[in-house]
């Protein structure tokens, strides 16, 4: 017979057998992990079966684990429609919107964003977490986030993508470069040139890398690193050029610490929300779409 199981908990479980961690999902649920993991304790006893191997790192989850992960999902996923009904027949936009966004959004566009939303909608509250490209995508997927917001957004079975906003790329540098004086620069004055990456694994790499080679140059990758901050510092220090989009490096140019120059031909970094298909929007939800919209040319 299946136990008596509150949400909070089904969330708790839900979020552990996600991240394949008992700290990670004790985190998110804000409970100590001891808590978490006598909650799990107590459910294996009452299911007399193992729902969770602990003796792997990350934990793994079994096939008993999988069949309640998937009940927990269905009944949370179950959940939030109903409040979204409820918040449609009440008109009321209470509630939580959960945000994932990559990192290089921009913390100061984002900031902006909840304040004006905030502001707007007093009775709803919104959290944003910034993860890697992937794990937007994950957390939207298994419905840990409401909304992502992603860069080179993508449709599949699951997520369904809608386009946000444009960004134009340019080249950054320190101000003693060489080509720090250049208001315009080809690909071909970057051949061979000390170059500071993203990952390959990166979508924003993979164009980068594209548009270098559809224009004949082939740069010296000096490093690479996964946020766009690290590629700003390293630019910041002198270790090499880069392709950014502009607006990443506003404040760094206004503060007069690195150099910019537009890219002829010119290169486009798109951005995107990308939500679960089907699933039931709750106003508060839609009123943040909605904000975003807006503020689609936020600069």
């Amino acid at each position: 017979m299946l136990p008596v199981v509150q949400l909070e908990h089904m969330r708790l479980f839900r979020d552990i057998a996600h991240s394949r961690s008992v700290s990670r999902g004790a985190q998110l649920n804000k409970v100590s992990q001891s808590a978490a993991s006598q909650h799990l304790q107590e459910l294996e006893r009452v299911f007399g079966i193992v729902l969770l191997d602990r003796s792997t790192r990350p934990i793994r989850v079994t096939p008993a684990g999988q069949a309640y992960l998937e009940f927990c999902r269905e009944v949370l996923r179950r959940k939030v429609e109903f409040e979204a009904e409820i918040d449609e027949l009440k008109r009321s936009t209470s509630g939580e919107v959960r945000v994932a966004s990559i990192y290089s959004v921009g913390l100061s566009k984002m900031n902006r964003l909840e304040q004006e939303f905030r502001e707007r909608y007093k009775d709803s509250q919104l959290r944003v977490e910034y993860l890697r490209p992937e794990k937007v995508y994950e957390a939207v997927r298994e419905e840990r986030a409401d909304i992502g917001l992603v860069s080179y957004p993508l449709s599949n079975r699951e997520v369904k993508a809608l386009p946000w906003r444009n960004e134009q790329m340019v080249l950054a540098m320190s101000n003693g470069h060489v080509l720090a004086n250049m208001k315009r620069v080809t690909p071909a004055r970057l051949d061979a040139m000390a170059f500071v990456a993203f990952d390959r694994d990166l979508p924003i790499r993979k164009d980068i890398d594209t548009y270098l080679k559809e224009n004949g140059a082939e740069v010296d990758v000096v490093m690479n690193f996964d946020n766009m901050q690290m590629v700003k510092e390293a630019v910041e220090l002198g270790s090499g050029v880069s392709i950014v989009p502009r607006a990443m490096i506003e404040k760094e140019l206004d503060e007069g610490r690195v150099k910019a120059a537009e890219l002829s031909p010119s290169l486009i970094r798109p951005l995107g929300i990308i939500h679960r298909r089907n699933s039931k929007m709750s106003r508060a939800v839609k009123a943040f779409l909605d904000l975003l919209q807006e503020h689609a040319e936020l600069k």
